[in-house]
């Protein structure tokens, strides 16, 4: 059954990837990040069974690197791993994510899909007519596109996870939660935490571009994805 749904969330992807008309795009985003929601609450095991976390290491080249390793950090995020921004490495910007195994799957593919479609959005992306600060439009509108993408993923989870209310998944997920933390303590036993600042304003600019989102694009050659690698 979880392979199953996992062909119709690739399906689904290369539909939208096929169309140019943004409420067919809409209309498959939604779909495919509830398809995908779903799948993780499939995945779960039953209660009481013991599983390892996992984690992998992403290395996010520039342009955009801090940006784009944002965007990876919170996809992870939102779809139940607990990612660690690690600073810049000799290849881009490096980010440690901890999960489940299938958690970490839907991570890899929504994560590599959304940060083509960035790449691709804020290409299309012009500045009102006025702004001279273009860089800081430019990034604010790459912290807008996350925000709100990171905001309809989560909204997905809940309501996969509110679905599940009672089949003990809430359980499940409450011990997973647990494990995870542990097994970055266990690496990271002091952790900073810091928040972005923008001073530019291309954020709303951003965050509807993050409304229209196709949460599975796979194609758009802007540039390579980054490897999710052990």
């Amino acid at each position: 059954m979880r392979e199953r749904t996992l062909e119709r969330v690739r399906k689904l992807l290369a539909k939208a990837e096929r169309t140019d008309n943004e409420h067919e795009r809409a209309t498959f985003m939604a779909a495919a990040s509830a398809l995908m929601a779903k799948y993780g609450i499939d995945a779960l095991p039953p209660a009481g069974t013991r599983q390892t976390p996992g984690d992998r290491v992403v290395t996010v080249p520039g342009p955009w690197a801090r940006e784009k390793a944002r965007l990876v950090s919170l996809v992870a995020q939102a779809v139940r791993c607990r990612p660690l921004l690690l600073g810049r490495g000799d290849d881009g910007q490096r980010v440690h994510v901890f999960g489940f195994a299938a958690d970490l799957e839907r991570a890899e593919l929504l994560a590599t899909s959304l940060l083509l479609q960035m790449a691709s959005g804020l290409a299309r992306a012009r500045p009102p007519e006025g702004v001279t600060a273009v860089r800081a439009y430019r990034r604010s509108w790459l912290l807008g596109f996350t925000d709100e993408v990171y905001r309809l993923l989560g909204a997905a989870e809940s309501r996969a996870a509110a679905e599940a209310a009672g089949t003990g998944a809430e359980l499940v997920l409450a011990d997973r939660r647990a494990e995870v933390d542990r097994a970055v303590a266990a690496r990271y036993p002091k952790i900073r935490r810091s928040v972005p600042t923008t001073s530019g304003t291309g954020y709303r600019d951003g965050a509807a571009a993050g409304r229209r989102a196709d949460l599975g694009r796979t194609g758009v050659p802007a540039e390579a994805p980054p490897q999710l690698r052990r």
